[in-house]
């Protein structure tokens, strides 16, 4: 018999509920409000009084409606029929849904439960299975969609029997498995799972580093993600974070991509869902979206209720992970969430942080950041969710308490640059102030030497030092004036700028430049660093400027051309040309010094 209450207070979406049973903290519940019943979590319980956020509009509720509560928590329904799909936090599918504007209490299917899928079977009876054990597979778009053990079922069972290879519904039953004391347990393609409680369907074993390709040198060169690792994007309005996005999830090297629409502007989210479903994918050929799902939270849904987004999101990623898929999660913008949180928090009259924020937001996030990770599983394969969450921090301030928080735990902060976006370099990443702590691992250290090239990380270090003596030097000519410095400064300057143009900028919209490998990265480095390791001499600091420019835009053109095509390599011999003026010029130099010593 399902608890039964009666709403006695209303603020806003959070409503009091006095109850005749006993209730449980993230349970979900329904108020009866007319004809329509309005979906609800419990966020609090003191007495018999608890305090519900409603995931609608409050709007025309009254005091005394009826409160119906379920017995469980907020659930994701995990099966195949997942990709390709636009759901909103709870998991409604929106493309189901009529109208413009979503009707009040309207909550549909996540899945369709009538579409057949060839099934294969992994299994086989006796079979000894836990808890995310796979009992065969079927194809979800081109994806191997794994047909898993129930994530609630605890303990050893043993497979009475297994459906053989064939074409069946999600809401067949697909195996009867049975546990130690000998009772049977039927097993569809479906299960469902808390959104707030993690998926453990894994064995704790020491990871393994492995760094994630995503095709963006100023991310893998110089400040590179492990897969299964964590960070995040901070930046203004207007700094590129979406671009940035679009082209993560088309070229990192993940087989899955979820992004978490979970309070960015209205504009932006049907962006990412008018341009999602055009973007091709290069690492397939077919459609970008065939691999994608999109969580987002829809304009109905109250500020506060932003938080099921982001854990919907992380759940299904979770899901796809058992499976031993390499899941790239986005999250846009964490900044919203947290808002919601503090909404939340006012509301309910608890003590406030800094800035209003809950007195345990860091743990929020930290325990959200924390789910991601690499993990085996129990077939000893292995599984990754990479999760990069991009804050939008009001006026850019970076030192405000959400990008602190998420600074404590993410692994690599990449710091997009209002002054780079505005003299349009992008990605508009700030080299000085990002960082990827996993370059502090010997472990990473050790991979990237073996995998990438000898001493690579040597290499790296040595160009964010040439970077930050390029920006001191760029400091001193604004003060002094170009003729008021030495042309040392000049000189120092353009090698960081030669390293900016060449490997910072990249082009996201060109087929080419847009994604870059690690092989391609490590030569262009490489070559650059050569460049910065030369001695040069002007007469003046009018004839570094065009001197440079000659040779950054030579780079630049390799970085157009197909890696070690002719036109690269034309490229390259009119860079040896360019550099060959200034060895002449320095060997002339060293005549004439030689000359005037003999005299």
């Amino acid at each position: 018999m399902n608890t039964i209450g009666n709403v006695t207070g209303i603020i806003a979406n959070l409503v009091i509920v006095e109850t005749e049973g006993t209730t449980a903290q993230n349970e979900i519940c329904f108020i009866k409000q007319d004809n329509t019943r309005l979906m609800a979590e419990v966020i609090k319980v003191v007495g018999n009084k608890s305090y519900i956020q409603v995931f609608e509009s409050t709007r025309g509720l009254k005091v005394g409606a009826e409160v119906e509560f379920m017995g469980h928590m907020l659930e994701v329904t995990l099966g195949p029929g997942i990709l390709s799909k636009n759901f909103d936090g709870l998991q409604n599918d929106l493309n189901k849904m009529e109208g413009i504007f979503l009707k009040k209490g309207e909550y549909t299917e996540p899945l369709d439960m009538d579409q057949e899928y060839e099934f294969k079977a992994l299994a086989k009876k006796g079979d000894k299975v836990v808890a995310g054990s796979w009992l065969g597979e079927v194809k979800e778009n081109w994806i191997p969609h794994k047909i898993m053990v129930p994530f609630t079922f605890k303990g050893t069972y043993t497979i009475k029997s297994l459906k053989g290879d064939g074409a069946y519904t999600p809401k067949e039953t697909i195996a009867v498995l049975t546990d130690n004391e000998g009772k049977e347990h039927k097993v569809t393609m479906v299960q469902k799972w808390p959104v707030k409680v993690p998926i453990r369907a894994y064995k704790d074993k020491p990871r393994p580093f492995r760094i994630l390709e995503t095709g963006i040198r100023v991310m893998d060169t110089l400040n590179p993600m492990a897969e299964g690792g964590t960070g995040f994007i901070p930046g203004p309005f207007g700094s590129g974070k979406t671009v940035l996005q679009h082209n993560l999830s088309k070229n990192a090297e993940a087989d899955l991509v979820v992004i978490a629409a979970c309070g960015e502007r209205a504009n932006e989210v049907v962006e990412i869902f008018t341009e999602f479903p055009e973007l091709d994918d290069p690492r397939s050929g077919r459609k970008l979206m065939e691999r994608t799902t999109i969580i987002a939270n829809t304009s109905n849904m109250p500020v506060a209720a932003r938080e099921a987004s982001v854990y919907t999101a992380m759940t299904i990623a979770e899901y796809y992970r058992a499976m031993g898929l390499k899941v790239l999660l986005l999250a846009d913008s964490t900044s919203r969430w947290a808002q919601a949180l503090r909404e939340m928090s006012n509301r309910l009259e608890e003590l406030p942080g800094p800035d209003g924020f809950p007195m345990d937001l860091a743990a929020i996030i930290a325990n959200f950041y924390a789910r991601a990770g690499f993990v085996y599983l129990p077939n000893g394969g292995s599984g990754s969710i990479t999760f990069i969450g991009t804050v939008s921090p009001a006026g850019g301030n970076l030192k405000e308490p959400v990008t602190e928080s998420t600074k404590k735990v993410a692994r690599c902060f990449y710091a997009l640059s209002q002054d780079r976006a505005d003299s349009k370099r992008y990605p508009a990443i700030d080299p000085i102030d990002s960082y990827s702590k996993y370059l502090e691992y010997p472990e990473i250290a050790e991979y990237l030497n073996k995998n990438v090239a000898e001493n690579w990380t040597d290499s790296v270090f040595k160009a964010k030092d040439i970077l930050l003596r390029g920006k001191e030097a760029y400091e001193q000519i604004n003060i002094l004036g170009d003729d008021g410095v030495p042309i040392d400064y000049h000189i120092r300057y353009w090698k960081s700028e030669l390293i900016d143009f060449v490997i910072l900028q990249q082009d996201a919209f060109d087929n080419i430049d847009a994604s870059s490998s690690f092989e391609r990265q490590n030569y262009m480095l490489q070559k650059t660093l050569e460049v910065t390791d030369m001695t040069f001499h002007f007469d003046s600091f009018e004839e570094v400027n065009p001197y440079f420019k000659r040779i950054i835009n030579a780079l630049k053109q390799m970085n157009y051309s197909e890696f070690d095509s002719d036109k690269f390599r034309n490229n390259e011999q009119e860079l040896k040309k360019i550099l060959k003026e200034q060895e002449t010029r320095n060997t002339g130099e060293k005549e004439e010094s030689a000359v005037e010593a003999q005299s």
